[in-house]
């Protein structure tokens, strides 16, 4: 971790007013999947802002044209969009700005805070194993930077930054606090290549600049890039965004978080179950902390989040707090919105879709079973009696408790159940009567009722499994099993 931060020095762009409007943005290169980490970068971003009535920017960042897919940018939409990220105006596209782009490192020639450089790739490559070799750092010092313009051939060239090669750049992080870089350790970086093209470094802060960008909240292993990016605000004269660099997540053994740690992709949580409201809970509490809260509502955390919560450890994936946290909110969940989540996972796993009586059924099963679930592949095996079709076939255990007796228990049931009224009082009655009646604790009816309904010695409670069933589900399964 940086140790140091910049601060504004002499010559330094303003920084943005306190009261302009709070303009966050979240800019993925589309260049893979949606990696958790860039999930939660955005989540904070997004909270940001619509804490304080902001808004919330969207720019993909594609320059990089050869691993750059129309696919990936789909699956990061895709991916911001199960989260509930919703992005003011359209997604902005890097590329389509690079005359935007060129024009800046154009003017900065101009106003003579750049510079023509003539060197070829084989003099830099020369000049820095020169470096290497004798011990020094090797930093490029263009021999063009101060030529006299009449001595400028007829040939291609690149565009290069001045840096100030004494004192330090400081900037002041919101989160990693004052960060101090030695100017002598800044190279001239280029900013248009000898192609016309223009380089990511400059891309970024024309684009920031362009969107009203006020903060700017990304990884920290963006930190460096910030004293090379504010050269460019100060040549210029725009006022430089609030930094904010956080920390990375890394694995529960405290390494970087990579595939071995499991699921890294956004997309993979969707199509493993994990409900959307529970791992934004966890994102947004991966990191940052409001006193002593752990579950709270998206609601709460717009209020809530701020960046001095933000601490400057990287921090740990943890899947059991992960667990507890979706299982909450999946207790909470209203019915509709759990079943439209079902429905975007089963979709997402590649499962079929649920339809007719198994979804009605599953509908009314919810309050039953989503108290117990922590995901949906649970929360369907929570459900299973609702969706098993008869014939049903008992696992051993549960076909165990099917015995003689207790399948003419069973089968003395059906016609007390034919005109019943179906209620739960009516059939807690019933069922109480039945077992009395047999010289037995209701416990030793419920075993061959979870049977006969589920097939499963672990189930909801019979009552409640008859209530979703029905009348005549019910029966019908009573009767197979008594048979």
């Amino acid at each position: 971790m940086v140790s140091e931060r910049l601060i504004p020095v002499a010559d330094s762009p303003a920084p943005v007013p306190a009261s302009q409007a709070v303009v966050t943005r979240f800019a993925p290169s589309p260049t893979g999947y949606l990696h958790i980490g860039g999930a939660r970068t955005a989540l904070f971003n997004w909270l940001y802002a619509r804490g304080r009535g902001g808004k919330f920017l969207l720019r993909i960042e594609d320059t990089d044209r050869e691993r750059s897919t129309p696919e990936a940018t789909a699956a990061i939409l895709s991916g911001l969009r199960w989260l509930g990220l919703d992005w003011d105006g359209e997604a902005v596209s890097q590329f389509a700005n690079r005359d935007r782009h060129a024009a800046v490192a154009r003017e900065m020639l101009r106003r003579g805070s750049a510079y023509k450089c003539f060197a070829t790739q084989e003099e830099i490559a020369s000049f820095r194993a020169a470096e290497e070799a004798a011990g020094r750092y090797p930093l490029f010092v263009s021999p063009w930077r101060d030529a006299d313009p009449a001595t400028h051939p007829d040939a291609p060239y690149a565009i290069r930054m001045k840096a100030p090669q004494r004192g330090e750049t400081v900037i002041e992080d919101a989160v990693q606090g004052r960060v101090v870089v030695r100017n002598e350790t800044l190279d001239d970086m280029i900013v248009l290549r000898s192609d016309g093209t223009p380089v990511y470094m400059l891309a970024v802060v024309v684009d920031d600049h362009d969107m009203g960008v006020t903060h700017v909240i990304r990884g920290d292993d963006h930190l460096n890039n910030a004293a090379r990016q504010q050269m460019v605000y100060a040549a210029m004269g725009w006022p430089v965004p609030v930094w904010a660099h956080i920390p990375l997540i890394h694995g529960p053994d405290g390494k970087k978080l990579s595939k071995r740690h499991g699921a890294t992709a956004v997309g993979d949580y969707q199509a493993q179950g994990w409900p959307a409201s529970g791992l934004r809970n966890y994102l947004t509490r991966l990191g940052w902390a409001h006193g002593d809260a752990e579950f709270f509502k998206t609601s709460q955390a717009i209020e809530w989040f701020d960046l001095a919560g933000i601490g400057r450890a990287p921090a740990r994936l943890d899947l059991r707090k992960l667990e507890s946290l979706c299982g909450q909110h999946m207790a909470v969940m209203e019915d509709a919105a759990l079943l439209h989540e079902l429905d975007g996972y089963l979709a997402a796993a590649g499962r079929p879709p649920l339809a007719g009586t198994p979804r009605d059924r599953l509908s009314r099963a919810l309050p039953a079973v989503k108290g117990r679930a922590k995901t949906f592949p649970e929360l369907l095996e929570k459900a299973f009696f609702a969706l098993a079709e008869r014939p049903l076939a008992p696992d051993p255990a549960a076909a165990a408790t099917l015995d003689p007796e207790a399948r003419a228990l069973l089968a003395s049931l059906v016609p007390q159940l034919q005109n019943a009224d179906w209620t739960k009082p009516a059939l807690e009655a019933i069922l109480s009567a039945a077992a009395a009646a047999a010289g037995i604790g209701f416990g030793k009816l419920a075993s061959p009722l979870r049977a006969a309904l589920a097939g499963r010695t672990v189930s909801p409670g019979v009552h409640d499994m008859m209530l979703v069933l029905g009348r005549e589900e019910t029966i019908a399964r009573l009767g197979d099993a008594a048979a």
